[in-house]
């Protein structure tokens, strides 16, 4: 029986150390494919970076480095299934041509490819075409710089229930008066025009003539805002006044990022 028992323990012994360099070995080959996965990742996010940069450039319009994130864990399974879930792109202190030379600025551009469909063969060989489903951006334009764009001296832009309200100087019977309104906002072609109603004035006589002076004030402060060209194609869909500024979403469908993008 001793005998028995002598040779058992080795066995143990043996089959102990056998799983614990299995578990090792496992936990090596988990490390270095996570290792893989988030270099492929990084690459590809550098990749799409450098290529939203170049669009930049070419539309005359300028941000920060392009902080880009693919997400979805594991990386290399989106890559072998030729679908990828979501491709964060991130543009720091924005800014582009808004016609009339002047320049529309946001602090952040926050963009969203979704549901890319990229097969393995096309991002191998570079023939064919990388198509997102949808692509959205939001970003907001603070009231300070919708003023300067408006370029009405004296106007104050602010968010009150829901509505854009504006505030201006106005000169009346020789006197200045304080007049302020409510903005219409509509989106037209990527264009979104700002114009005002319902303009009172505390103590202004509510008179033909002055109602005349009113109105054709009212015509001065009407604008148009041409929102630069945006990267991947986006188009302004719709404006929302909000507390800390015009809330600006942009959106387009089925965009090809063959040539400026993955």
């Amino acid at each position: 029986m001793a005998e028995v028992y002598g040779s058992a323990r080795p066995r143990k012994r043996w089959g102990r150390r056998l799983l614990i360099t299995f578990v090792v070995l496992l936990l090596i080959i988990g490390a270095a494919l996570v290792a893989v996965d988030r270099f492929g990742a990084s690459y590809a996010e550098r990749e799409i970076g450098d290529r939203v940069a170049q669009q930049l450039t070419e539309q005359k319009a300028t941000a920060e480095k392009p902080d880009v994130t693919i997400a979805g864990v594991p990386f290399l399974t989106q890559v072998l299934a030729g679908n990828y879930q979501e491709i964060k792109i991130l543009l720091n202190k924005f800014s582009g041509p808004a016609g009339d030379g002047k320049t529309i600025k946001m602090d952040k551009l926050d963009i969203r490819a979704k549901d890319v469909n990229a097969p393995l063969d096309t991002v191998r060989s570079g023939n064919g075409d990388i198509v997102a489903a949808t692509v959205t951006g939001v970003g907001t334009l603070t009231y300070p710089d919708l003023a300067d764009l408006i370029g009405q001296e004296g106007l104050k832009l602010s968010e009150r229930d829901g509505k854009l309200i504006g505030a201006a100087p106005f000169q009346a019977l020789g006197q200045t008066f304080n007049a302020t309104g409510t903005a219409n906002l509509a989106v037209k072609d990527g264009v979104v025009s700002v114009t005002f109603a319902d303009v009172t004035a505390e103590g202004l006589p509510n008179i033909p003539l002055v109602r005349t002076l009113v109105d054709n004030y009212v015509k001065q402060l009407a604008f148009n805002l041409e929102v630069p060209a945006l990267p991947l194609g986006l188009k302004v869909q719709k404006v929302e006044p909000r507390a800390d500024g015009l809330y600006v979403t942009t959106g387009a469908s089925n965009v090809s990022l063959s040539s400026g993008g993955l």
